[in-house]
């Protein structure tokens, strides 16, 4: 049972519908199209599918004709990805395909923009502003880099490694969800605006072809948000060793410590310094692969809670309760028959 994908907090998806809402259009149908429903939105610790998120993504901008959510004064009009991604398919390598990708981005965008500066230790992406236009907001640039970067990772096949990011916004109220897409190294309200990548990638040759291209663009740039989070860290090298594992044979927080090769106090000081407990760890995986399973599959609830290691439905149900605020029915799909009803005991 490995459903898991990564979850999406609800106050992304606000911001989101926030910009929806501020071009006119009638946010909550987006959402329930989506099948993000309205008691999901009023419960701040509610999560998201990554499927639920690009659908939500896709369907705003195709009803505002603007790939760039209204952020910029010149629309992004829908296909702008798609030629984007065709014109840098054909590039040599990473270098050349980054190059591409940022030079569609300015003729498609009047407001920002970004400038590319190589050296032996990184790759500067520094975004650029133009004079009198209003003040990026963290999604505005956040947009643009997951146009951008969500498209090198996937033509050179691999995530590139995020070394620091700053932004002279103000930090927004999401603004661990921001960490989680970019790096631990990440600053607010600072005098300038860019994002740090490895150089590693410059030289790689670009894999991917007119044949992987349509099954990219079927998911893309919504999945991007955790296709390609930040690998980095601590905590992910955590989750991947607990993805690897049956979830009974979980290790305590000193064995995981020795399979990462570092002292138990060394582990749980840098994952507080990440925002993290070892135990809040188990429990997010726990959330993600419960949400995956009860959106995803059809097995009933007291399977689903027995699968991620509750004795007992009723403790999975206050567990679910205190992990999103909601009830494990609430993340059902709407069905016609009468399963729901009859496990919402």
């Amino acid at each position: 049972m490995k459903t898991d994908k990564g979850t999406i907090s609800v106050s992304l998806v606000e911001e989101t519908l926030a910009l929806a809402r501020a071009r006119g259009l009638d946010a909550l149908p987006l959402a329930e199209a989506a099948g993000i429903a309205a008691p999901m939105l009023a419960s701040p610790k509610s999560r998201v599918s990554s499927a639920q998120y690009g659908a939500l993504w896709a369907s705003i901008a195709r009803a505002l004709d603007d790939e760039f959510f209204g952020q910029d004064s010149h629309r992004m009009k829908s296909g702008s990805f798609i030629a984007m991604t065709q014109t840098a398919l054909t590039a040599r390598n990473g270098a050349q395909a980054l190059a591409r990708a940022v030079g569609f981005m300015r003729l498609v965008l009047d407001d920002l923009g970004a400038r590319i500066e190589t050296d032996a230790e990184r790759v500067r992406l520094r975004f650029v502003e133009r004079e009198g236009a209003p003040a990026p907001a963290m999604f505005a640039y956040a947009t643009y880099f997951i146009l951008v970067y969500g498209l090198l990772c996937w033509l050179v096949g691999r995530r590139i490694p995020l070394l620091e990011a700053r932004f002279r916004c103000a930090a927004p109220p999401a603004a661990h969800e921001y960490r989680l897409m970019f790096c631990d190294q990440m600053r607010f309200d600072q005098a300038e605006s860019y994002v740090d990548l490895a150089p590693s990638f410059l030289e790689l040759p670009v894999i991917q072809t007119t044949q992987s291209v349509k099954p990219f663009l079927r998911d893309a740039p919504g999945s991007f948000i955790v296709k390609y989070r930040n690998a980095g860290s601590l905590a992910t090298r955590v989750r991947k060793t607990l993805r690897a594992l049956p979830m009974a044979g979980w290790p305590a927080a000193d064995q995981m410590a020795a399979r990462l090769h570092v002292a138990e106090a060394t582990m749980r000081r840098r994952l507080k310094q990440e925002g993290y407990t070892y135990q809040s760890i188990k429990d997010d995986l726990r959330r993600d692969i419960a949400i995956g399973e009860l959106q995803g599959s059809h097995r009933t609830i007291a399977d689903i809670a027995s699968a991620i290691g509750f004795a007992e439905p009723s403790a999975f149900h206050r567990a679910f309760r205190k992990w999103t605020g909601m009830r494990p029915t609430d993340y059902r799909p709407a069905r016609a028959d009468f399963t729901q009803r009859a496990e919402s005991d």
